[in-house]
């Protein structure tokens, strides 16, 4: 009955959506820069949490936002829709797209050889708890921090069977995932969002990277979501959706706790391999990326700019260039030191190429989508145009309220168009013409641009770094957009406190302890009026 209920307020929905659209259109109302270029993506928004499928609710967001850029004309919208939207999505992501499948097929490559299981036998004889479990799987996605693609999948791949065997759910898995995953690249110089901040800072005369490690200090909410991950862990008290989860893992090994799942292929392999085959791989693919990306950036070229400047070729680099380059060398390397190792043929390495692609496939429809329905609502629509004339017209006055203000403007951005990086894209320039540079508080409002852009794209079910953390763990996308809201929630109205707090004593150790405070206060709270998840010790 629930799920019929849920079907025909789907179906209303999406009538109404469309109805509004083609009145909207008809009337000649401006839609262009206006608030109406931010209604597809919260009509996705919106239906994909009302009815837990994410395909649908991203397609009806795209038809909704070519209706409104079309002046009236069928043809024209169905050409946005393809065109502009689609088509456009494809070939503007092709890089990531086959960074993605080389992933993959790195992943079926490591499981196939034995490496993962490897792990998983070396983890459960020296992982001696839950609480430990959920400890590793931190630290390593702390560790791989070159880029949130990567570490979603490396990290869900080796942490998998540890958390199955300690009855973690998949939901609670991809949490601990995405926690880790932009807010450490966030954090990192040495990453793919350094080089992305850098890339968007041209223009304005000050260095990329050096504004990028300046602005670390206050970006409290990546750093307070590692405050926070730790005492979620420690005092096992999960709150809201995720509590159900956490129950149902623990109590009926139920791991998914819907009638959906998501299994990967079951790949036998090798009883030979050991745990150094999962992490010279690891390590290789890494070391190989950076290279990739020093490369893209000029670091062996002639430009006297960037060559044998590490810094500034990092931050010259393109991420979307880099990272396939660096991945698919490192899968013919990966593929010759799993051979020599004799762990797989050459015919069993080939097999792993459609299997990793296919594991895959749904991460990459889902991002081909929600790029889709970001080209039409940024570059039809004019989503941008309208966020800039908002921050402007706050702007006399509130300069110690600045910083609150951008990280509310970029976790909405973010949250409604489901990118860090386009967020970036649009915020940083405005940022960069609102604070005279010599003035500390340009860089709180630096990092409250950063940092709101990363807490928007940790609640968006249409944000790619989302979508690759429900991936890694194999977890129902929907299910992981819903239990993780309520945590991003929690850190997010505490960041916004801490930078109230910055705009006015501008010290950034201050405000980190302030918001440390908040959040064990916050599980006292809890502990006051629930017990822990019971489980391992």
């Amino acid at each position: 009955m629930k799920k019929r209920i849920t079907s025909v307020i789907a179906l209303l929905v999406m009538i109404a959506s469309l109805l509004m659209a083609i009145i909207v259109t008809a009337s000649g109302t401006t839609t262009t820069a206006t608030f109406w270029a931010l209604v597809p993506p919260i009509i996705a928004i919106a239906l994909a949490l009302i009815t837990k499928e994410v395909y649908s609710s991203l397609f009806l967001g795209i038809v909704v936002g070519g209706i409104f850029a079309c002046d009236g004309s069928a043809t024209v919208a169905i050409d946005h829709i393809v065109s502009d939207g689609l088509i456009s999505a494809v070939s503007g992501t092709a890089g990531i797209f086959l960074f993605l499948v080389t992933l993959g097929i790195l992943v079926a490559l490591i499981n196939k050889a034995g490496g993962s299981a490897a792990f998983g036998r070396w983890a459960q004889t020296h992982i001696k708890t839950r609480v430990g479990a959920q400890l590793a799987t931190f630290a390593l996605g702390i560790l791989i921090f070159i880029d949130d693609y990567f570490n979603c999948l490396t990290v869900g791949s080796a942490m998998l069977p540890v958390a199955d065997n300690y009855k973690i759910s998949r939901a609670k898995l991809s949490y601990l995932i995405d926690a880790t995953a932009a807010p450490i690249c966030m954090i990192a110089p040495i990453s793919s969002w350094a080089a992305a901040v850098a890339r968007y800072t041209e223009g304005t005369g000050l260095d990329g990277i050096r504004l990028f490690i300046k602005a670390i200090p206050y970006n409290f909410y990546s750093l307070l979501t590692f405050v926070f991950v730790i005492v979620l862990i420690i005092s096992k008290r999960d709150f809201g959706p995720m509590a159900r989860h956490e129950r149902n893992a623990l109590e009926k090994n139920d791991l998914f706790s819907t009638d959906e799942r998501v299994d990967g292929m079951e790949v036998a392999s090798n009883p030979k391999g050991r745990v150094p085959d999962l992490l010279l791989p690891v390590l290789g693919l890494i070391a190989i990326s950076v290279f990739a990306l020093i490369y893209n950036g000029g670091f062996f070229g002639d430009d006297p700019a960037y060559a044998g400047r590490f810094a500034d070729a990092f931050s010259n680099t393109d991420a979307t260039v880099g990272l396939p380059w660096g991945s698919v060398v490192a899968l013919i390397v990966i593929i010759l030191y799993l051979m020599c190792r004799k762990l797989i043929t050459f015919k069993e390495a080939m097999e792993c190429i459609p299997q990793g692609f296919m594991a895959m496939v749904p991460a990459i429809t889902i991002l081909t989508m929600a790029t889709a329905l970001k080209n039409i609502s940024n570059d039809l629509l004019g989503s941008a145009s309208y966020v800039e004339g908002i921050m402007k017209g706050v702007a006399p006055g509130l300069t110690s309220l600045l910083p609150a203000v951008i990280f509310i403007v970029a976790c909405l951005l973010a949250f409604a168009t489901g990118t860090s990086w386009g967020t970036f894209g649009i915020l940083i320039p405005i940022v960069c013409n609102m604070f005279d540079p010599s003035n500390p508080i340009f860089y709180i409002g630096m990092s409250a641009c950063l940092a709101g852009a990363v807490c928007g794209d940790h609640c968006s079910p249409i944000s790619d770094t989302t979508i690759m953390s429900s991936a890694g763990a194999r977890c129902v996308h929907v299910n992981h957009v819903s239990t993780q809201l309520p945590y991003a929630i929690t850190v997010a109205v505490i960041s916004f406190l801490c930078f109230l707090a910055a705009g006015f004593i501008q010290n950034a150790a201050v405000c980190l302890i302030l918001g440390t405070l908040l959040i064990i206060g916050f599980f006292a709270f809890l502990r006051l009026k629930s017990r822990p998840t019971k489980g391992t010790e």
